[in-house]
């Protein structure tokens, strides 16, 4: 039986881990699970899994947390703050540990589970979008497993040939064709886009995500912070991997060989499939997922992406081709950026207008040490936020 750590257990990729999980309690336990203030949700995840621990990020909803397990679940103990995350990465019971945890905040538990050597069943993007370089080799120098989680690089992972660091070139690799659905604004007139709420913005017609992941899916930084990751991941530079719309979500994403060939992984659009790819790797377990109906889907459109409607997206490239801490930089910026509008405090359009101004401010510099990365983390979001100010309520 395999021992899992679930960081960001409350988010929809933690509640469907742990729904592929209890499909099959002979082959997987939860040995920690964590959230960032969802004491009520974590609270019965706890009393339906009895996780040996339990980490709030915040420490007032560890001491709540504790306080209502104390008696329905006394053999959990209960861990607060990114000690606590990081502890319940590198437990030696946790054969595996999904990285779960949106934005920045779950960098630090993830490579703390690379470095213990851990299989890394990779959800939390920014973990290579800010730190790429130094990830992987933490990765290598600690002989962990890295399978990812996102849909796309999943299926990605399952077209290309096994994976040994080389260049997609010796691999017979033309390029990677990453595909996305264009979200809820794809067919939206772009002079209607500065006044979209957040409800609008959150509403995706195939998936269902958080908040934050909504909004990015909406301007499609998601996709970019995807190429990014996708570079690392598979050795690729940025201008091998193309971006496709495919409003159906059916083609998960493609690779296009140099004999012409393109091997392409489909399913229905739900998380628990790479989840259960990535669980049982190289086995394959049933996940839950509806079997996809081709005869229903009927069809299956493909068109390129437009950069007028979806800036993010070209934005991401430039930071991809800048390198060094330029990713980061881009992922502080969004990060702020999409908070402020989920707030009510900027429009949708002054998103991409934040990002390209924190871009253009703040120079990227090699990273020699994660305190680079950091603290070009920590610039971008000063930065970014004097910007929200300056553009609130446009």
């Amino acid at each position: 039986m395999k021992g899992v750590t679930i960081l960001g257990a409350t988010g929809s990729i933690g509640v469907s881990t742990l729904e592929v999980m209890a499909r099959h309690p002979e082959r997987y336990r939860a040995v920690a699970l964590t959230a960032h203030r969802d004491v009520e949700g974590l609270y019965r995840q706890c009393l339906q899994f009895r996780p040996a621990y339990a980490v709030m990020a915040e420490e007032a909803a560890a001491a709540q947390l504790a306080s209502r397990l104390k008696v329905a679940c006394p053999e959990t103990r209960v861990l607060a703050g990114t000690a606590g995350l990081e502890e319940v990465a590198t437990l030696p019971e946790a054969d595996c540990v999904m990285a779960a945890i949106v934005g920045a905040a779950g960098l630090l538990p993830t490579l703390a589970a690379a470095r213990a050597g851990k299989r890394v069943l990779l959800a939390n993007k920014e973990a290579l979008v800010m730190a790429g370089r130094l990830f992987m080799d933490e990765v290598r120098d600690h002989g962990a497993e890295l399978l990812p989680i996102d849909s796309e690089h999943n299926a990605i992972f399952q077209c290309l040939p096994p994976r040994d660091g080389c260049a997609l070139a010796a691999r017979g690799v033309r390029r990677i064709l990453l595909t996305s659905s264009g979200g809820p604004f794809l067919r939206r007139r772009v002079e209607e886009l500065a006044t979209v709420t957040p409800e609008e913005a959150c509403a995706h017609p195939n998936w269902a995500m958080g908040r934050k992941i909504s909004v990015d899916s909406a301007t499609m930084m998601n996709k970019g912070l995807e190429v990014i990751e996708a570079c690392w991941l598979f050795a690729a530079a940025p201008d091998e991997v193309a971006v496709v719309i495919h409003p159906q979500s059916v083609v998960h994403s493609m690779v296009e060989y140099v004999d012409g060939s393109v091997l392409a992984q489909l399913a229905s659009p739900d998380m628990r499939v790479p989840i259960a790819h990535a669980l049982a790797w190289p086995e394959r377990i049933e996940s839950g997922a509806e079997t996809l109906d081709l005869f229903a889907v009927a069809r299956l459109d493909f068109e390129p992406p437009d950069l007028e409607r979806f800036p993010c997206l070209a934005y991401a490239y430039e930071a991809a081709r800048r390198g060094g801490t330029a990713a980061a930089i881009l992922n502080a910026a969004n990060e702020v950026a999409v908070a402020a509008f989920l707030a009510g405090e900027i429009a949708f359009t002054a998103i991409p207008r934040v990002i390209a101004a924190t871009l253009d401010a703040l120079p990227a510099r090699t990273a020699a040490a994660l305190s680079d990365i950091l603290d070009d983390d920590r610039a971008a979001r000063e930065h970014a936020r004097d910007l929200v100010r300056r553009y609130k309520g446009s």
